[in-house]
């Protein structure tokens, strides 16, 4: 049962990533066929973003109310319903309605299933699971480019993805007897860690938010999130307008950063459960400023193109170590509380934080990329060091 259980999360895991890189493979085509500029793809991403934050901080309730299984079942269906709904709009507009419930239950899932993992699987399995989320991401662009080539067109790409995770919804919806076996890997035991009683009703923002480290935590997700979805949004601009970089040259080497984070947590993984969470975050933060040292340094261009493989890698670790320890930190009977609040600072970061660099080098330089990633990087290092204070200070006084 708890292998079986685990195949299952692990391709629930591979078709989270499977919708994310759609748009951005299928858009070039996508905006003429709807008669819309380049730039209206902010739109539809922003109303993606938005249901997932709003269903990321409605998980608990949902979780408590329904289960995990149920949860992440119907989650993935509703995905794949908003998919299906994507291939057939005909307007521009009919594709931002249906952003919103496709966002709604990628939040709804994300929050889900990294809480299940973090309470019942040991820290290797995060690694592992969430490199598989980078494979999905990894494998949409074939998929919309087989549909494209093959005169299926954009639609296709999007009704491909969209019966696949048809298929994974039938698949938990007759596997939901097994979210309900208490299985659990053992995994290091960390300050804070036990197993206190499930919380007996949903927590409301304000009670999480004075949970000890909560802040802290929130703070790490947000600058993370800025720290990977500037990086890779951004790196082939910088190389090609600031190191002066052929533009396919920078086009690989950015697409290179996501694969150091994909490899990266596939490695971790067999070193997660021996270092633990901490080790882990701080390990994998050092080596990501090290990556952005290399970028920021005047030394040879090839010294940037490497410290964006080495960014890439030390980020790896990170975003999984630190889901992985919420229980640990936060109590099991409050960590889908907490997950979800994390998962909503994570998406805000995602949202805002690129654009704002993108505002910002357009005002003054593109060369601030390497600046801005230090400063959110170091944020980030900040905010977990606080966060390990704030547990361990909770622990001895409880």
């Amino acid at each position: 049962m708890y292998s079986l259980l685990l195949a299952i999360i692990y391709i629930a895991f591979i078709s989270l990533g499977l919708p994310d890189s759609l748009i951005g493979a299928g858009w070039p085509v996508m905006h003429t066929a709807l008669g819309v500029p380049v730039a209206a793809a902010g739109w539809v991403t922003m109303l993606i973003a938005g249901g997932t934050i709003v269903s990321s901080m409605l998980s608990d309730r949902l979780t408590h109310r329904f289960g995990a299984g149920r949860v992440t079942a119907v989650s993935v269906l509703t995905t794949a319903i908003a998919l299906l709904g994507f291939s057939l709009a005909p307007h521009f507009w009919v594709l931002c309605l249906w952003a919103i419930p496709y966002g709604m239950g990628a939040g709804a899932v994300d929050a889900a299933l990294n809480n299940y993992v973090a309470l019942h699987y040991a820290a290797r399995h995060m690694s592992w699971l969430h490199s598989f989320w980078g494979v999905g991401a990894a494998v949409s662009p074939y998929i919309m480019s087989f549909a494209l080539s093959s005169g299926q067109g954009w639609r296709g790409g999007y009704r491909i993805v969209g019966f696949l995770q048809v298929g994974l919804s039938a698949i938990l919806l007759l596997t939901l007897p097994l979210w309900h076996e208490r299985v659990r890997a053992k995994r290091p035991a960390a300050p804070g860690a036990g197993e206190p009683a499930a919380a007996s009703a949903p927590l409301r923002l304000p009670q999480i938010w004075r949970i000890p480290g909560v802040p802290w935590v929130l703070a790490a997700f947000f600058a993370y999130s800025a720290v990977e979805q500037t990086a890779g949004i951004w790196a082939t601009s910088y190389l090609v307008q600031a190191r002066g970089v052929s533009v396919t040259t920078a086009a690989s080497f950015a697409s290179f950063f996501y694969l150091g984070i994909t490899g990266g947590r596939f490695l971790s993984g067999f070193i997660a459960d021996w270092l633990g969470d901490r080790l882990l975050i701080r390990g994998g933060i050092g080596i990501a400023l090290g990556g952005i040292l290399l970028i920021l340094l005047p030394l040879p261009t090839v010294a940037a193109l490497i410290g964006l493989i080495i960014t890439g890698l030390g980020c790896a670790p990170v975003f999984p170590a630190i889901i992985h320890a919420t229980p640990a930190n936060f109590g099991a009977n409050r960590s889908q509380a907490v997950i979800g609040v994390q998962m909503a600072a994570a998406y805000l970061g995602t949202t805002f934080m690129p654009p704002l660099f993108g505002w910002l080098a357009g005002q003054l330089s593109m060369q601030l990329f390497p600046l801005y990633l230090v400063v959110f990087a170091v944020i980030l290092f900040a905010a977990t060091e606080r966060l390990t204070r704030a547990v361990d200070r909770a622990a001895q006084q409880g």
